[in-house]
């Protein structure tokens, strides 16, 4: 399942790259999962890597959210409980969080953010 989520993953990031050269360098990816070996994880936690973080975060303010965070799900695939504390965490303080479960989802989500919205 961690693989066809990547390969999704991985076309939303290609597209949005191409699509939206001008912000390539401000959607980035949080590699929090994976297996990592007890001295790895151990160091990576002393880094600062916290469990639950969103798998895109872009850096661009817009509609009054300081961040889009998006979280990358398959059809069936399901936020854990660190993945929904972590959502209503960066909530709280005006981040925008969105789950994609397909590429479409993803292209929708990422022009509806990028629009200027009518006063």
């Amino acid at each position: 399942m961690k693989t066809i989520e990547s390969n999704i993953q991985q076309s939303c990031v290609t597209w949005f790259r191409y699509q939206y050269q001008q912000f390539s360098k401000l959607l980035f990816a949080v590699p929090n999962g994976g297996f990592r070996n007890q001295a790895t994880a151990g160091r990576l936690k002393a880094e600062g890597v916290v469990a639950g973080v969103a798998d895109l975060i872009f850096l661009f303010p817009n509609h009054g959210f300081h961040a889009l965070c998006i979280e990358m799900k398959t059809d069936v695939g399901r936020q854990s409980e660190l993945q929904r504390q972590w959502q209503s965490e960066v909530e709280k303080f005006n981040y925008k969080y969105i789950i994609c479960r397909n590429f479409d989802d993803f292209k929708k989500q990422i022009n509806d953010y990028l629009t200027i919205k009518a006063i």
